[in-house]
C-alpha cells in the first residue's frame, strides 16, 4: 500500500485521530449499508456461529449490553 500523498504527518495527532475515526466511520457505514463490501473470513463466520448456539443452548452465558458499557466505562474512567 502506498502512503497518501496529502502528506497525513503534517496533521497534529488529534487531526490524525479525527482523520482515522472518519475513515473507521466511513467503513462501518458502508459494511452496515453493504455487507458484502467487508465480508467475514470462514473463521469469523465459524466463531460467529459457534458463539450463536452457545448463546441459543444457554442464554444465561450472554452478558446484559447494560453491564457490558457500564464495565467498559469503569475500566476507562480510572485513565482521566
Amino acid at each position: 500500500m502506498t502512503k497518501p500523498t496529502f502528506g497525513s504527518m503534517s496533521l497534529s495527532v488529534g487531526e490524525r485521530l479525527r482523520l482515522v475515526g472518519d475513515i473507521w466511520d466511513s467503513i462501518a457505514e458502508e459494511a452496515t449499508a453493504y455487507p458484502a463490501a467487508l465480508p467475514l473470513t470462514d473463521a469469523q463466520n465459524a466463531e460467529r456461529d459457534r458463539r450463536m448456539a452457545e448463546y441459543d443452548a444457554d442464554p444465561s452465558v450472554g452478558i446484559p449490553l447494560d453491564q457490558v458499557l457500564d464495565n467498559i466505562r469503569a475500566r476507562f474512567s480510572d485513565r482521566r
